[in-house]
């Protein structure tokens, strides 16, 4: 104990000196904290307004509709913001439904034992995995020893297989922030186990759930060193089959097997060039790229906020 906080005259502990010395301490640790956030936020707000600077004047309609080229001025990403859609598209059905499936049989299904332990271990390290070994993984397993080529759908469940791990630990954390009592209740009023978690924890659970999912996704758009290692291209002059189409079955699943590119692949072959056209057509992509990242989670936070009204 501190002699500050000892008061030399009856020897006990000045409780008044110890508060004032904690406050003090707590004073100090807010300023700290609040200057960090402020110079990371300024920083942050730098280098995004300097690239909107350079890119929004760039971007038009010819700039979205163009294929990439070799003159700056007729440069445009109509194939690496298809790409991007395409295969977060392929992402998403992968890795949404698994990811859901896998964290609900492991908070309400799977026995407690030393397995469940181990696997519960190893999906949280996952989470923290560099991307690049996730594209080792997919290279030297999907491309090379199951052979399904450099793909829409190989860079799908590479993705799917990076935000798997978030997906997973934000259903059981939904799914654990959910009352003992709700599940009490569903088994009061005659629910079997998978009802209670279809019809009770599962709706219940759905803001953590999509949160988890959002985050995700944010993180897998804008990866790029899983989708080079499996083969991305970096000059891409066409577009993979439509999805949909006008004849029976009107679904068209070819695109899956077609080769891509995505929008940070672009970025970086734009800025890796000389010319400075080049670069300021990179900064118009990271705008689009960025503009996508805030649409989806707006999107998110606002479904989140009509669930939780629906839900009161």
């Amino acid at each position: 104990m501190s002699t500050e906080t000892v008061n030399p005259v009856t020897g006990k502990i000045d409780e008044q000196a110890l508060v004032t010395k904690a406050n003090r301490q707590d004073l100090r640790f807010a300023i700290i904290g609040f200057v960090v956030l402020v110079v990371v936020m300024a920083t942050l707000f730098a280098l995004v307004l300097d690239f909107m600077i350079d890119g929004v004047p760039r971007i038009s309609g010819e700039f979205l509709t163009n294929y990439p080229s070799r003159r700056p001025e007729q440069a445009g990403i109509l194939s690496a913001w298809v790409g991007t859609t395409l295969v977060m598209s392929a992402t998403a059905m992968l890795a949404i439904p698994i990811g859901v499936a896998a964290g609900v049989y492991l908070e309400e299904y799977a026995p407690k034992n030393w397995l469940t332990d181990i696997i519960e271990i190893n999906v949280t390290n996952l989470a923290g995995v560099p991307s690049i070994i996730y594209g080792l993984l997919a290279l030297g397993l999907f491309v090379q020893i199951f052979r399904l080529g450099q793909t829409i759908l190989v860079a799908g469940m590479t993705l799917a297989l990076l935000i798997l791990p978030i997906i997973i630990v934000a259903t059981r954390e939904a799914l654990r922030s959910i009352p003992l009592e709700t599940r009490e209740a569903a088994f009061g009023l005659g629910a079997d186990k998978w009802q209670a978690v279809w019809m009770y924890l599962l709706p219940a659970g759905r803001p953590g759930i999509l949160t988890g999912v959002i985050v995700g996704m944010s993180r897998a758009i804008g990866e790029t060193a899983p989708i080079i290692t499996i083969g991305a291209l970096t000059f891409i002059a066409f577009l993979p089959p439509a999805p949909l189409q006008d004849t029976f079955p009107f679904v068209n699943f070819d695109w899956l097997n077609s080769p891509y590119t995505v929008m940070p692949i672009q970025m970086f072959n734009w800025i890796s060039r000389p010319q400075a056209g080049f670069h300021v057509a990179a900064a118009a992509t990271g705008v689009i790229l960025l503009s996508m990242t805030l649409l989806m989670n707006g999107l998110a936070i606002y479904i989140r906020y009509r669930i939780r009204r629906s839900s009161r």
